[in-house]
């Protein structure tokens, strides 16, 4: 028995082989009722009986826990962390309990792993993780550390046998299913932590091959992607109702500065937004009220700090980017900070924001057929797979820079984990299924 697991830094899935629609089918297992995909979400209880670990809840409960304001820890972007000093380190999750990171990241590949176990009714040993082209940027030792951390975690949860495919490539394989000619397809595989490209020349006839190397025509990306959009806006739209980029007052006829600026970046990234909930780091911001002109700013900073509601601000600030990603614009709603406080995000906004990653990751595009020795004109498709890839202007723009390649979407959050099951069973099915 093997599977194929898309560990994304938002959502995740599982496939294993599916005997009842024949030796050589894969199925994506039904990982909650109705959804074949989770978010990559983990809640810590602060009560409840130690069971294989700490109380925990995973995927859409884990986010619904944390909504319903249950006592605990939520952690989310969890694959962000790999490739970064965090990951050996040991964090507070509530209940006198801390957590190495890479447990966090152990404790839910292991939910995947059973939830298909149950389904496949087998043991499973033998997996095909993704990885990103690039764990982290123009750091090659720093990579390699981050696909072994992966790689420790599935083995601490019983997984013998761990093959890696970069992401995008396991996509070209899902769009090879759907065309009947040969042709070079760009792979825009843009998810929630990175935004990775490969060219890949693809076919009827190449399809059943193990080998595919030489198909392979080149790899890059950038680590910009979702919850750097989610970031952006965050702090442009929704964080100066709290002070970011305020002035502070004019201290003897000097010109106000502006206030210090560290907590609203750390607000703005999941995995550090717990930080500022220390009791030190709320002593200190208690005492910064000096620094503010505006003492509105600081009042509704505290009640965030106080009341621990980061994450729901980044939620927010989430849900407003995905609100406007096809135009328009949109009411984000502060009243669980302040009554009646709100601000409005519009599309151009949001552009705005996000701009200059953007054209960081259209340029990654670009690079990538460099890399593969052809010009924009030779690349016959653009498949664009992952969930960032529903903000339109992006799309727009990278299909701009190759404007003779027809746009292909495939399923957002399936397209990887539909190819890494094709490559699992090309892998390790039966001699006769290679």
């Amino acid at each position: 028995m093997y599977c194929a697991i898309d560990f994304g830094t938002s959502n995740s899935a599982i496939a294993v082989p599916d005997a009842a629609d024949g030796a050589e089918a894969m199925r994506l297992v039904e990982l909650e009722p109705g959804h074949r995909t989770m978010p990559t979400a983990v809640f810590y209880f602060v009560d409840g009986p130690e069971l294989d670990g700490p109380p925990r809840a995973f995927g859409r409960a884990a986010v619904a826990a944390y909504v319903d304001g249950l006592d605990g820890r939520l952690m989310r972007s969890m694959k962000s962390i790999l490739g970064s000093t965090l990951v050996d380190q040991t964090t507070d999750v509530g209940g006198g309990r801390g957590v190495k990171y890479l447990d966090i990241i152990a404790g839910y590949l292991r939910h995947l792993k059973r939830a298909a176990e149950a389904q496949a009714g087998a043991p499973i040993r033998h997996a095909v993780l993704g990885r990103p082209v690039f764990f982290v940027d123009d750091e090659p030792a720093r990579d390699a550390q981050a696909q072994a951390a992966l790689e420790s975690a599935a083995r601490a949860v019983g997984f013998d046998d761990v093959h890696f495919q970069y992401e995008p490539i396991a996509a070209a394989f899902d769009h090879e299913r759907r065309i009947a000619q040969e042709e070079i397809v760009l792979v825009a595989d843009i998810g929630g932590g990175t935004s990775d490209f490969s060219i890949v020349r693809v076919g009827p006839q190449r399809a059943p091959r193990l080998d595919r190397k030489d198909d392979i025509l080149a790899n890059h990306g950038v680590h910009i992607a979702g919850t750097d959009f989610d970031r952006r806006v965050e702090l442009s739209s929704v964080l100066p109702a709290f002070g970011y980029g305020a002035l502070g007052p004019s201290i003897n006829g000097a010109p106000p500065r502006e206030v210090p600026s560290a907590v609203y970046f750390d607000l703005a990234t999941w995995h550090l937004i717990n930080t500022v909930y220390s009791p030190q780091r709320v002593a200190e911001l208690r005492q910064m009220r000096v620094f503010y002109a505006d003492g509105a700013h600081h009042r509704r900073l505290m009640t965030v700090v106080t009341e621990r509601l980061g994450h729901e601000l980044a939620a927010r600030a989430e849900q407003a980017k995905i609100a406007v990603a096809e135009g328009g614009e949109t009411f984000i709603d502060l009243s669980h900070v302040e009554s009646r406080l709100g601000v409005v995000l519009k599309e151009r906004d949001a552009v705005e924001a996000i701009d200059a990653d953007i054209e960081r990751i259209v340029a990654a595009a670009r690079a990538t057929a460099a890399q593969a020795g052809l010009r924009p004109q030779q690349i016959d498709a653009l498949y664009f797979t992952g969930g960032s890839t529903g903000l339109r202007l992006l799309a727009q723009r990278i299909a701009g820079a190759f404007p003779d390649a027809r746009a292909v979407r495939g399923d957002r959050f399936a397209s990887v984990a539909a190819g890494l099951a094709l490559h699992a069973r090309r892998l390790f099915g039966a001699p006769g299924q290679r």
